[in-house]
């Protein structure tokens, strides 16, 4: 794995050294500070070009086109809100997408199957473990954003992702958020139609570079991807983890997000 990640920088294998402890402790206050932690360069630039190289006919050739009006909220309704309510104006998100199971010889499938990265996930986000899925539709996907095409404002429904960005857009295509707009007690609306209305000034973003690792806490903040601008698309993966084992996706899930159920 050496060849692949950049161990000698992040030693995921060795958590117990002290180079090991002192990435724990930084990812840990790092995602206490921002609600993220960032790993430049985690990936090695030859793994992120074998990674492109080997997904790019798939994405050109037999990606699903996943295309969607949702609202920030992932929900039809809410209860005790009108339907017109400004929260729950619709925005539009697209992407394309290729599965594990479309590129089993994939560097990022032995990524995401390497132990000693759950491991420092659980580690870091203070989880007895974390577990891959069987599942090979979702368990790992690859993710093409084109030309005006963004993912667009939301709430994460679990409560971290785990990307990996292996090419970034040339123009747009920057990671826009909102930490802790909400919380489980206080919805805030106000505060999230002000954001819409462009009124909040504690609205961050970011671009990351091409192999870096961005694990972030979602659920209570907002946040985007921009619209890409040009035709030099970005391509990220997603990495899916659980604490409990034997998580798969339901069939609707399947077609909603993959265009099959298997």
């Amino acid at each position: 794995m050496h060849d692949t990640l950049d161990l000698d920088r992040y030693p995921l294998h060795d958590l117990t050294s002290p180079a090991g402890q002192a990435l724990v402790e930084q990812c840990k206050a790092d995602l206490a500070k921002d609600g993220m932690f960032n790993l430049e360069g985690f990936l090695r630039a030859v793994a992120v070009q074998k990674a492109i190289a080997n997904a790019k006919p798939q994405l050109d050739n037999n990606a699903f086109e996943h295309k969607r009006s949702h609202n920030i909220y992932f929900e039809r309704s809410i209860p005790g809100l009108d339907d017109d309510h400004p929260v729950l104006q619709p925005f539009e998100t697209i992407n394309h997408t290729v599965c594990a199971d479309q590129i089993p010889d994939n560097v990022l499938i032995d990524v995401y199957e390497w132990e000693p990265f759950r491991a420092f996930l659980a580690t870091v986000m203070d989880k007895a473990a974390l577990y891959t899925m069987p599942d090979q539709l979702a368990c790992m996907n690859v993710m093409a954003y084109q030309d005006g095409e963004a993912l667009n404002w939301h709430f994460d429904r679990s409560e971290f992702t785990t990307t990996l960005l292996l090419q970034a857009a040339h123009g747009g295509g920057h990671f826009e958020y909102r930490s802790d707009l909400r919380t489980a007690d206080d919805p805030n609306y106000d505060g999230i139609v002000r954001l819409f209305e462009g009124h909040d000034d504690q609205v961050r973003h970011i671009k990351l570079a091409a192999g870096t690792l961005n694990v972030f806490r979602g659920k209570n903040t907002l946040h985007r991807v921009t619209p890409v601008e040009g035709n030099h698309e970005r391509i990220i993966t997603v990495f899916s983890f659980y604490e409990t084992p034997d998580v798969n996706f339901s069939e609707e899930e399947r077609i909603g997000f993959y265009g099959r159920a298997n």
